[in-house]
């Protein structure tokens, strides 16, 4: 599989796509017809592929996928820290460009990496000199030649297309004069993932757009697309690869939707995985409390320094909670947690609260506008409990007035036997949620919407509430009165109406019905204790 795509690539006869052969910008010609023809050629360029000699495993060696690469290049990682970097002047005096991309970010190789392309030296030597400089200097880089591929090529197309060969063919030394050029690249699998990093090393933005599309039509695999988000980072490969980098993220997030099902495994995973998953939207999770409690336990487990922590929390993780969806008991313990900054806290939290106090339109608009970037701090996410608003007063007598919405589609999703919770209010130190079900009503003729009030803790507890719902009707939009009610609590039970509109589901869901107003359903509960 390896030798074949390295062959396609350089293979004349192999066909291209358009999207190749364009450059960085759409005003490019197509310049396909010149490729590998003497006809248009100013000079040869010969690519060495390299491998290891007996004894020395290439990097890559005996893997099969793009998952096995990724392993392969952790474990070459963790060897390289331990070797020594190879010093310059080991280098054979001749005309080379060291392509060997996948280990440049380790610090191995004879190129110095900071130089631009001009600091090449063409020199001839002697044949004892060649021949000792090539047996000794270069198997310390543990590579033999393993093949060569010779194209004719353009100099003003390859420069064009190029800026690493327009600096080489202009720079007005020797080298900008040789009609052959030598290009050095190590063969590991895969291949495209090889081409692709040379394409970012010798700047060709359209061969990385195109080994991108190609590596985006392989299965995506959780290795694979770890892999893909660390890439190098350069501005140029960060516009080049983003439909990559994108669409892994996309599969990050997919997979780990419900991250209660994969807790033990998101737990492993390095901060680019754990962004791509806490940027979605669809995140099947209870409640925003709960993103924070699970993105504080990371971040103690991969920084158990305090002062790394605060740092990955307030400049990378901090971005992806959306604090304003938090409750205001979790914001309070926001702002007394030790592993944020407390001016960063302050901020977070107070945008919060500023956001929480908005009308509900102002918050939809706010919501819009982050839509469109890369912050999504005040969209909100398909919680498995639904956001709730509460006022809370303690005097006269201690109350508490709780707004729910639900959206038409939510509603619709009941059907025909479903539930929705809210989250957690308290009310005299009590945990209590609402529950809204589709259910039959109480002769079982059809079913309608139901509304329900549940008290959390179990125990022996128990204290009386007078209860009301209600819910904004048309014509009016104002809230009506829909329930009242008392009653008893003890942990763990609810009470409630099973046909709060006193209509059929269908009339409650037709596109005439009198409580969906611009797609949302609006509902009331006023809880009051009684002494």
């Amino acid at each position: 599989m390896r030798n074949q795509l390295n062959s396609d690539l350089f293979d004349p006869r192999t066909e291209m796509d358009s999207d190749y052969l364009r450059g960085a910008s759409a005003s490019d010609g197509d310049f396909g017809f010149a490729f590998n023809d003497s006809n248009f050629s100013d000079r040869l360029l010969l690519i060495e592929i390299m491998g290891g000699p007996p004894g020395c495993r290439p990097d890559g060696e005996g893997c099969t996928s793009i998952a096995d690469w990724a392993r392969h290049r952790k474990r070459r990682r963790e060897d390289i820290k331990k070797e020594n970097v190879l010093d310059l002047s080991l280098c054979p005096e001749e005309q080379i460009l060291n392509g060997n991309q996948p280990d440049m970010d380790d610090g191995v190789g004879c190129e110095n990496q900071d130089e631009e392309a001009v600091a090449m030296v063409e020199e001839t030597l002697s044949g004892d000199e060649d021949a000792n400089s090539n047996d000794s200097n270069w198997s310390m880089d543990c590579s033999t030649i393993l093949r060569v591929k010779t194209l004719h090529i353009s100099s003003p197309i390859l420069a064009a297309k190029s800026p690493f060969f327009y600096k080489l063919f202009s720079n007005g030394m020797r080298e900008s004069e040789q009609r052959h050029v030598t290009l050095r690249i190590n063969a590991s699998a895969p291949a495209l993932l090889d081409v692709l990093m040379a394409a970012d090393k010798f700047e060709v933005a359209s061969c990385m757009r195109y080994c991108s599309r190609l590596l985006r039509n392989l299965p995506m695999t959780p290795e694979s697309a770890l892999l893909y988000l660390d890439l190098p980072s350069s501005v140029l490969m960060a516009e080049a690869v983003q439909p990559l980098t994108d669409a892994a993220k996309q599969y990050l997030a997919a997979r780990y939707k419900d991250m209660t099902k994969f807790q033990e495994e998101v737990m492993t995973l390095p901060l680019a995985g754990i962004e791509a998953i806490l940027f979605s939207d669809d995140l099947q999770i209870a409640s925003e409390d709960a993103v924070y409690d699970f993105v504080l336990k990371w971040a103690r487990a991969h920084y158990p320094k305090l002062e790394d922590r605060r740092e990955v929390l307030g400049s990378r993780l901090a971005r992806f909670i959306r604090f304003p969806y938090m409750t205001c008991r979790k914001l309070k313990k926001v702002l007394t947690c030790n592993d944020f900054d407390h001016d960063v806290s302050s901020k977070l939290v107070l945008e919060a609260l500023f956001f929480k106090a908005e009308a509900p339109h102002r918050q939809r608009s706010l919501a819009a506008e982050e839509s469109a970037t890369l912050s999504r701090r005040f969209v909100e996410r398909a919680y498995k409990y639904r956001p709730v608003k509460v006022v809370e007063f303690e005097l006269p007598r201690q109350q508490c007035v709780v707004y729910l919405d639900l959206k038409k589609e939510e509603c619709a999703n009941l059907f025909p036997s479903g539930r929705v919770y809210s989250q957690a209010f308290h009310l005299g130190g009590q945990g209590f949620f609402l529950s809204a079900h589709c259910n039959m009503d109480q002769q079982s003729s059809f079913h309608c919407f139901g509304l329900f009030l549940g008290m959390q803790e179990k125990g022996s507890v128990s204290f009386t509430v007078d209860y009301e719902f209600a819910a904004r009707s048309k014509p009016t939009e104002e809230f009506v009165s829909k329930y009242k009610g008392n009653y008893t609590f003890t942990g763990g039970k609810a009470v409630g109406y099973r046909n709060l509109f006193a209509i059929p589901w269908t009339s409650f869901m037709a596109e005439d019905s009198l409580y969906f107003i611009n797609g949302f359903l609006h509902l009331r509960a006023e809880l009051t204790i009684r002494h």
